[in-house]
């Protein structure tokens, strides 16, 4: 019988499960690559850090020697709505020129919306909304991107020809072949890369189960396999991996994927309430409207930064959509002081224990400046006035009923000269929609569909999703593109400027529908009802120990580096004395990087010398853009020519013998140019790396400052995340947090507010008490919750910094790991730094467990203040669910120097 696969099996990824791999792998040829120069030369946004992974696998998917006899034509980045895939798709497109050789790009949409959006993004200088900086510059070279109807025949130098389309006059165009069109042929005169959005638009076949005579996903196939070298990049934040036949045609396609739960709970978006009201349409608009304001009046009067909430109003059908504008319109125009009052008033009586937290706030506001009820009367009537009102009802697929200009305005509503409030809406907005300084969505209720079918409630959810991008307001003059307020505790009026609000009706089925698309979509997302503060408070008989009155915690010391200090590549840790040796071609085993383990086989090779002169180190500086002596200087402030770079101080190249190591079988002793050349480049990239990691104007100490535990442990408030949907999975467990008494004296607090790893780490710990007191009198753990005096300078003290020997990545920011296990006998001291990890954040955060690892290494090179003696620092690796990686077996091994006996491990 053949064994049935588990759901899991079934879709696993194995292109994007490769790439991951190959991305922490010695014997990756191009292990370091990171986005170059050009990247953030010539594009308006910064790439963030997962989208330079996404770019950075691309690159292994094109050039690596693992994909060199695979077909890689056609791939997937399937990443969370608001995650900017336009940004990546502007930042590809110079990779794709610059790298590759591209010239032509075919962009395909299956909306005009969409399409006009992104034409402003790529082709538009003058948009506010143009993704690159003027004028477009690379290795000195300039640029153009010029928009064309068809790529030309006869093309012209550093020139990028940008085709944009929807995607239904693309097939039009491969299907009838007509005059001034682009065909087949015109695809196979010059390679051409189709950057295709929205792409789960595009497999009607596949979903059919049957070849469709003139389908999208047909005609975009015709053109990637008009050539060889033609290149299909699909995005999509929403990819139905549930379905078989999707399923089989992407699980080798997809190349990097950047999920909404990750993406929200990285802070790059805002936070997600639900305020439900069984109120009229006519309440629920006076409600959001007075939010509204009170977070414009809030960010001004407290934080003096300007912001513009926007309102959407969502409905079903477009006469719905029109009938609730004129009723706004008239509510607004009719609005008095004794309206809004009245309406407080009422609001007030309805008081209840599931009432909106957010909102009770925003009414109380004007509560207390009822005297300046007028005032602010005149300025809602302003505010959202009809003049500020959009109606964005006109049909997608024809010429449209939006007046002039009110396109624009719908993509430039963040703009100060931008004054629209308020948009109505049924389905226009769904995909493609870029505006940030959305607030509010308010669901106008429909009495012929008050329950919500899964199509209504889904569409309505990936809308949420949309609306849910970050605002980078100002706030004391910096403009941040991460959530600011989430861990503080104690401003939570704050947390309306992070925060997207979405309005629904009460109706019992409708919001189970709603829940359950929101949770499909793994989208956090909460009630927004009151949610006090918990008090998590030091046990009063660990008050009594004398750990809590003489003990100390220890974290390194750190001191500012002086630019002096960097006066040649040694104090980079790039050895510029030895001969240098580049593992350029050769057979080896399969390399991991697990355990900090690794094993390497060169039995099978010898090395052969490489003659270079300084022509060749010319030319690979030239192609390699941090050697650009603009970019190199600013890591090498003592550098005062590029020439004085090839200098015994530096790089020495001129000073030692080059060898590269390849294979027995390889037996030529002449290089080719274009050889010595990529075995140059690849010694320089290595060095690359290492002046990067080791330039940094702050390092960690081998000497450890003792604090008092009873001045930095202390009772703390927080929250617990009340969210309902959404539920974090991490290696197939849900995480969920919640509030844990524990009732141990061994745990210093009478609770942890944690999720489920941590949960799980701390039981496993105090399972082995019993153990460790066998060699210690005092046994405590203590849980440093990021939220203790995080408004103090105390915080940044208690943080672990790298070392000033450290041998991998330097991050100047320091961590503070979760928990400290403090174990102390008559003979010595020692304090077990612990960090639970979820699979996620492995890869990620490697640096942190690579620092805990450090410390257990090299324990006869720290050193305490006072020379005090009796002391011991100890880092555990990562502990993730379950115990995979086998963390407890190694806290036995550190603190016992045995490992625990007779102890579930489960």
């Amino acid at each position: 019988m053949v064994k049935k696969k588990s759901v899991k099996e079934e879709r696993s990824l194995p292109l994007l499960g490769e790439l991951r791999a190959l991305d922490k792998s010695f014997m990756n040829s191009e292990i370091g690559w990171e986005t170059t120069a050009y990247f953030e030369e010539n594009m308006i946004h910064k790439l963030r850090s997962y989208q330079s992974e996404a770019v950075r696998y691309f690159h292994y998917s094109q050039v690596s020697d693992t994909f060199k006899y695979r077909n890689m034509n056609h791939v997937l980045f399937n990443m969370a709505t608001g995650s900017g895939k336009t940004d990546l798709m502007a930042g590809l497109i110079l990779y794709m020129y610059q790298e590759l050789d591209y010239q032509n790009f075919l962009f395909i949409v299956n909306t005009n919306s969409v399409l006009n959006k992104t034409i402003d993004n790529l082709t538009n200088p003058q948009s506010a909304k143009y993704l690159y900086q003027q004028p477009i510059e690379i290795n000195g070279e300039r640029i153009k991107i010029e928009a064309v109807k068809t790529f030309p025949k006869i093309q012209s130098k550093n020139t990028i020809y940008l085709k944009l389309s929807s995607v239904q006059m693309v097939a039009t165009d491969i299907y009838t072949q007509s005059e001034n069109a682009m065909g087949k042929d015109d695809y196979e005169r010059h390679k051409v890369v189709i950057l295709a959005d929205e792409a789960h638009h595009y497999s009607a076949s596949t979903k059919s189960e049957k070849e469709l005579e003139q389908s999208w996903e047909k005609a975009i196939s015709i053109i990637l396999n008009a050539r060889e070298d033609n290149r299909l990049l699909e995005f999509t934040a929403t990819i139905d991996l549930e379905n078989k036949s999707i399923y089989q045609k992407y699980k080798d396609k997809i190349l990097y994927r950047y999920a909404l739960d990750q993406f929200i709970l990285d802070r790059y978006s805002k936070n997600v309430k639900r305020i439900q009201s069984g109120n009229s349409d006519e309440e629920n608009m006076l409600s959001v409207v007075l939010l509204s304001e009170f977070r414009r009046r809030y960010a001004l009067e407290l934080y003096q930064t300007q912001i513009k909430p926007v309102i959407m109003f969502k409905s079903q059908k477009i006469d719905a959509s029109n009938e609730a504008n004129q009723k706004f319109n008239d509510l607004i125009e009719t609005l008095t002081p004794e309206i809004v009052r009245e309406f407080l008033v009422r609001q007030k009586a309805l008081k209840s224990e599931d009432e909106s937290e957010t909102l009770a706030i925003g009414l109380e506001y004007y509560r207390k400046n009822d005297e300046e009820l007028p005032q602010i009367v005149r300025e809602i009537k302003r505010e959202f006035s009809s003049h500020r009102v959009i109606n964005a009802n006109d049909s997608d697929r024809g010429a449209g009923m939006l007046e002039k200009g009110q396109y624009e305005a719908l993509n430039t509503l963040e703009s100060p000269s931008n004054l629209y409030r308020v948009v109505f809406a049924v389905a226009k907005l769904t995909e493609g929609w870029d505006v940030l300084n959305l607030y509010d969505i308010v669901r106008i209720s429909n009495a012929k569909n008050t329950k919500g079918d899964k199509k209504t409630t889904m569409a309505e959810a990936q809308l949420i999703g949309r609306g849910a991008r970050y605002n980078p307001f100002l706030l004391e003059g910096v403009r941040n593109y991460q959530r600011r307020f989430d861990e503080h505790t104690n401003i939570i009026p704050s947390l309306v400027l992070e925060t997207l609000h979405y309005h629904t009706i009460n109706e019992p089925q409708y919001l189970k529908n709603l829940v359950k698309s929101l949770d499909e979509m793994n989208l956090p997302s909460g009630i927004d009802r009151k949610n006090p503060l918990l008090d998590v408070l030091v046990k009063p008989s660990f008050k009594k120990t004398d750990v809590w009155k003489r003990g100390k915690i220890y974290y390194n010391q750190t001191i500012e580096v002086d630019d002096t200090h960097y006066d040649g590549l040694d104090k980079y840790g790039v050895d510029n004395q030895s001969d240098i040796i580049v593992k350029w071609r050769f057979v080896s085993q399969e390399v991991g990087y697990k355990d900090n383990i690794v094993q390497e086989d060169y039995t099978d090779t010898h090395q052969i010398v490489v003659q270079i002169d300084k022509r060749f180190l010319n030319k690979a500086m030239n192609r390699l853009s941090f050697y650009h002596f603009a970019n190199l200087k600013k890591y090498l402030p003592n550098l005062t020519s590029r020439e004085e770079f090839y200098g015994e101080k530096w790089l020495n190249i001129e000073g030692r013998t080059v060898y590269a190591m390849v294979p027995l079988t390889f037996s030529r002793k002449d290089l080719t140019a274009v050889e010595k050349l990529e075995i140059l480049e690849m010694y320089l990239q290595e060095v690359a790396l290492k002046i990067k990691s080791g330039y940094n104007r702050e390092k960690g100490t081998n000497k450890f400052i003792g604090y008092p535990i009873k001045e930095y442990i202390s009772d703390y408030r927080k929250r617990k995340p009340n969210y309902d949907t959404g539920k974090l999975v991490l290696d197939g467990t849900p995480q969920n947090i919640e509030r844990y008494v524990i009732d141990t004296p061994t745990f210093v607090y009478d609770s942890a507010i944690i999720n489920l790893t941590e949960k799980q780490l701390v039981d496993r710990i105090l399972d082995r008490v019993e153990t460790l007191r066998e060699q210690y009198e005092d046994v405590y753990l203590i849980r440093m919750d990021e939220n203790m005096h995080r408004e103090s300078s105390k915080n940044e003290k208690l943080k672990l910094h790298q070392f000033d020997a450290h041998p991998k990545t330097i991050h100047l920011e320091g961590f503070q790991p979760d928990f400290i296990l403090y174990l102390k006998n008559t003979d010595y001291f020692m304090q077990v730094f612990i960090e639970p990890k979820g699979g996620n954040l492995l890869e990620r955060e490697q640096w942190k467990e690579d620092l805990l690892q450090y410390i257990n290494e090299n324990a006869g090179e720290l050193a305490f203040e006072d020379e005090v003696e009796g002391i011991r620092i100890k880092g555990l690796k990562f502990y993730t669910i379950n115990d995979g990686r086998g963390t407890i077996k190694q806290l036995a091994q550190v603190a016992l120097n045995k490992e625990f006996e007779g102890l579930s491990v489960n």
